[in-house]
């Protein structure tokens, strides 16, 4: 059962390469597996060096939206001012379209790279903020009274309650935002390309597309996905782990 995947991607890439063969299908419009492993064969060290510098973005991206987050989240939880200051903003901004303001924050931030994970963070940020609010929230009615009872101090009750009962749900959001970091590193970085910004597999894509080598460019999106695949998958492992060790799982 475990092997399903890999006989099933292995079948389709099987197909894929024979319907390509069996119709004579031009490299530049479609090309096989085997025109991709050749592309990636003749140049690895440049496309691997391109995907590093994306995914440097994406996990600064990721440790950015994950203070960030946690820490909104925290302060909502504390103060119910600060819920109503935080909250309206941190929905705008989860529903405007990146590629609209892209342009704009690297011509303000300037830093090419700092642009970047201004740009990923973004994208990154709410799944993580409202994952931590929403585990903030469910510690159970009964234990909060008890707390109150005995006396704890807020901070107590936040560092001893609350913050143990909302780490599963940060730790979800950590895995849904690693892939949306790196959507926004790509996204981040194809805007910041068409500006002259030579970064990333994503410019490699684009310089690629421009060129119609076609094989190129799908070897850049296979390093993708198979970097997205290991992201979510290490992650979600990476949070195991952890609350293995706190007794949670």
């Amino acid at each position: 059962m475990k092997w399903a995947p890999a006989l099933f991607g292995l079948l389709a890439l099987a197909l894929w390469q024979a319907a390509v063969w069996i119709e004579h299908v031009p490299v530049y419009v479609l090309p096989g597996p085997l025109a991709i492993v050749g592309a990636f064969a003749a140049d690895p060290v440049g496309l691997l060096t391109a995907l590093a510098s994306t995914l440097l973005v994406t996990f600064a991206a990721l440790f950015v939206a994950a203070v960030l987050g946690g820490a909104m989240a925290v302060a909502m939880s504390a103060s119910r001012l600060a819920q109503a200051a935080i909250q309206p903003w941190a929905v705008a901004l989860q529903v405007t379209p990146l590629p609209a303001i892209a342009p704009l924050i690297i011509i303000w931030v300037g830093d090419p790279f700092v642009a970047l994970v201004v740009c990923a963070t973004i994208v990154a940020f709410f799944p993580l903020f409202a994952n931590t609010a929403s585990g903030l929230a469910s510690a159970p009615p009964e234990l909060d009274d008890l707390f109150r009872l005995y006396g704890a101090r807020r901070w107590q009750t936040m560092a001893l309650l609350r913050l143990p009962a909302a780490l599963p749900y940060f730790l979800s959001g950590l895995r849904i935002s690693g892939g949306l970091a790196l959507v926004g590193a790509v996204v981040a970085e194809l805007v910041a390309g068409s500006g002259g910004f030579a970064s990333g597999l994503a410019y490699r894509i684009l310089e690629a597309s421009f060129r119609l080598e076609m094989p190129r460019m799908f070897a850049a999106l296979v390093l993708l996905a198979i970097a997205g695949i290991v992201l979510n998958f290490g992650l979600g492992a990476v949070g195991r782990m952890i609350l293995r060790r706190r007794g949670v799982a």
